[in-house]
């Protein structure tokens, strides 16, 4: 059972600052969907170890592609049908605390990925937390972008 209570304080409490248990891909690339991923882990608790579709966090150079890549962790919420957190894609008006949102800049590849943190019926009314560009409470509408996308975790 996803505990969106806990993916919420997990956010809140990690927003501005990074756990230590956790390696910053800040300068690599970006921290957003490695604290996505932390978010979620902190609702669900169980990772998938599987080493060619898993979801799973070891330490920096032993992980998941699905743990800090923003596809990646759309492809394994979307099709996952083992172990771990499971979604699907829904419409902003179906969103929960917990779930995720991301965004193209581009209007071609989604490179940032958002915790949903306050839920609404439209993009403007719709909080989330992030990081590489630190956030709690802001409105995904708040940023330029060309597209998004929804997951539902179920």
């Amino acid at each position: 059972m996803y505990n969106r209570q806990k993916v919420y304080e997990y956010a809140k409490k990690w927003a501005y600052e990074r756990n230590p248990k956790y390696y910053n891909f800040d300068s690599v690339g970006g921290d957003c969907t490695n604290f996505a991923s932390q978010c979620i882990y902190s609702g669900w608790s169980q990772m998938n170890y599987s080493k060619i579709n898993g979801w799973y966090y070891i330490n920096g150079n032993n992980k998941s592609p699905s743990w800090t890549g923003v596809q990646f962790l759309y492809n394994f919420l979307t099709s996952n049908e083992g172990v771990g957190p499971k979604g699907k894609v829904a419409t902003i008006n179906k969103l929960e605390v917990g779930d995720i949102i991301q965004l193209s800049f581009d209007g071609l590849t989604y490179s940032h990925t958002l915790v949903v943190i306050q839920s609404g019926t439209t993009i403007e009314n719709t909080l989330i937390a992030a990081h590489t560009y630190n956030v709690f409470g802001k409105k995904v509408s708040g940023y330029d972008f060309s597209k998004y996308r929804c997951i539902h975790i179920a």
